[in-house]
């Protein structure tokens, strides 16, 4: 199974931001630089995360991004599922559909990676991982501080 950039990156966006200090807030572009994404791909993903409450955005002059709950609070396999579509096949046209077992087995095998995905936090990503803080730090002019 491959997950669409758009999960791809909205998982990468929140590391980034779980890499901050606590209630630390940056901005999209900050994000997008550090994977050379295109803004415009990174607002339409930030906007769902924050629509999922994955993510807290605040407008204005001193707004920014920032984690919406802690990285502990935050499953992989619940972002995936809010981000992705994962109807990995379309078996409405299929002339075999009434006798198809392929789709009860494509089900059956989301279901166990979605399963698995469950096992991982946010927290699990990113706490302790200093290789993961330097290349955040490297690429970010804001302050993190190693945890």
């Amino acid at each position: 199974m491959q997950l669409t950039s758009f999960t791809d990156y909205g998982l990468r966006a929140l590391i980034y931001l779980a890499s901050l200090p606590e209630g630390q807030q940056t901005n999209i572009t900050d994000v997008t630089n550090t994977y050379g994404l295109s803004r415009n791909h990174m607002v339409k993903i930030i906007n769902q995360l924050s629509r999922a409450g994955y993510v807290a955005a605040t407008r204005g002059k001193n707004g920014g991004i920032r984690l919406g709950m802690p990285p502990r609070q935050i499953v992989i396999g619940d972002v995936v599922r809010k981000m992705e579509p994962l109807q990995l096949v379309d078996c409405a046209s299929c002339s075999i559909n009434p006798a198809c077992r392929l789709k009860r087995a494509l089900h059956d095998a989301v279901q166990r990676f979605l399963q698995e995905l469950d096992s991982y936090t946010l927290a699990d990503l990113v706490e302790g991982n200093t290789p993961l803080y330097e290349i955040i730090l490297s690429s970010s002019p804001v302050d993190i501080n190693i945890k």
